[in-house]
């Protein structure tokens, strides 16, 4: 009879786990208010919905079954993917993200977990063609 062995890593053996305390369901950052840094790429943290700017929100309409189906499962597990938020010099702007973002709105939940680049005041006009 032959025996295996086998090796699990620590991080599997003692995950961590830890409670939001944010009504969306996701994890809380250290510092919401943070500058992205320079250094390395994306990253992701819950920004209140007031210090994102819609600069296209009146060029679209939103699919409002589709907002509300995002609602429902916002509200039941929280939201599953972030949305994409531009920086330039400390203001946060968000070209994507929509429906979820007008869901978040209509749930009355504060902040929205985004996934922020750092971007020049180039890449901004870029966004606004």
């Amino acid at each position: 009879m032959t025996s295996f062995f086998l090796h699990v890593p620590n991080t599997l053996r003692n995950p961590r786990v830890s409670a939001s305390s944010f009504s969306n369901g996701s994890v809380p950052s250290n510092n919401n208010q943070a500058s992205v840094s320079g250094k390395g790429g994306p990253i992701i943290i819950e920004l209140p919905l007031n210090q994102i700017r819609r600069p296209l929100m009146r060029t679209r309409s939103n699919d409002p079954q589709k907002v509300q189906e995002l609602m429902d499962s916002i509200a039941q597990i929280g939201l599953q993917v972030p949305i994409d938020v531009l920086e330039v010099d400390g203001a946060y702007y968000g070209f994507s993200g929509c429906h979820r973002f007008e869901a978040h709105q209509r749930l009355g939940l504060p902040t929205i977990r985004c996934k922020i680049r750092r971007g020049t005041k180039e890449t901004l006009r870029h966004h606004l063609r």
